[in-house]
């Protein structure tokens, strides 16, 4: 079960082992992440994965700073995820 936990990021266990990706696909915001921080111009990362949106690199640039500041936690994705999890079992 995907369950969203950002406009355009969401997390899943059975995608890329539950890591935050972006809107379903198999690309997670870490893969993103590494790209820009490492200096790849946006148009080069949207020209390479033709299936992103502008809004899914804000979105991930968004999920990273939220994250840094403490908005987002991974022991809050965790749980959600795990609480997604039970109720696919009921």
């Amino acid at each position: 079960m995907t369950t969203y936990i950002a406009d355009r990021i969401a997390i899943n266990p059975a995608i890329c082992k539950g890591r935050p990706i972006v809107r379903g696909m198999r690309i997670t915001v870490q893969t993103v992440l590494e790209f820009l921080f490492a200096g790849t111009p946006r148009e080069e990362l949207l020209h390479q994965y033709p299936m992103l949106e502008p809004e899914d690199l804000d979105a991930c640039q968004q999920f990273a700073l939220n994250l840094r500041i403490g908005i987002t936690s991974f022991r809050t994705l965790n749980k959600q995820t795990n609480a997604g999890q039970e109720k696919e079992r009921l």
